[in-house]
């Protein structure tokens, strides 16, 4: 997935080294970044999903939906291979559910997010060689659900999610320099942390438990 842009750096081995005090010049540095994922949710069934009043449900399946986001990134150097940052994001899903009903198909249930994100991430990162170094991160996103849970009478018969999430994140991506920028493609994943189910009506009567996962490429520019 990141093949073209390393092959782009690895051409320039044994040429011209580019901005070669990039990582020693400033204590912090500033960027934005753009990111693609896919979103689903992970379930547990309550235990009165096991129950007669339930016997019109087969199963209840999360489905996988993409979505984007948009972000600024405040970096500090805390020693010379490892990095503190902060990426605040607007965050744009949509979280499917499919009722699948004995004798008669299935229905979709979709829930649209719009999340103001906050990651606090901790970086980890190689030797540079020439134009390129390899990076792991890690930390933890408090998230804010602009479109989340209201309570509005209309929508108390509508799935609807809790207004704050906490999620997991851990993930790699590659650090290549350029003359007049630094480019870093990255794979996160995330997890959630917390039960985001935010409703109490038939949609959410034999569920448990729900908790978002992620995967996403984000491509960073400092």
């Amino acid at each position: 997935m990141f093949t073209p842009f390393v092959l782009m750096a690895q051409r320039q081995t044994g040429t011209e080294v580019n901005n070669p005090r990039y990582d020693e010049r400033r204590i912090i540095t500033y960027g934005f970044s753009f990111g693609f994922h896919t979103s689903s949710l992970r379930l547990k069934y309550s235990d009165y999903f096991t129950t007669p009043a339930m016997d019109s449900v087969h199963s209840i399946v999360p489905l996988k939906r993409p979505g984007f986001s948009l972000g600024f990134i405040v970096n500090f150097k805390l020693a010379p291979f490892f990095d503190a940052r902060i990426t605040p994001k607007v965050t744009f899903s949509e979280y499917d559910l499919q009722y699948n009903y004995v004798g008669r198909g299935s229905s979709v249930e979709t829930i649209e997010s719009v999340g103001v994100d906050f990651p606090i991430l901790f970086k980890y990162k190689s030797q540079r060689r020439d134009n390129i170094r390899m990076y792991i991160i890690g930390g933890i996103t408090p998230s804010i659900e602009a479109a989340g849970k209201t309570e509005l009478d209309e929508d108390q018969n509508l799935l609807q999610l809790e207004r704050v999430n906490f999620m997991a994140d851990f993930g790699f991506g590659f650090d290549l320099y350029y003359p007049l920028f630094k480019f870093s493609p990255e794979i996160r994943f995330s997890f959630g942390l917390v039960d985001i189910v935010g409703s109490n009506n038939d949609f959410t009567a034999g569920i448990k438990e729900l908790k978002n996962k992620t995967v996403s490429i984000y491509f960073h520019f400092q």
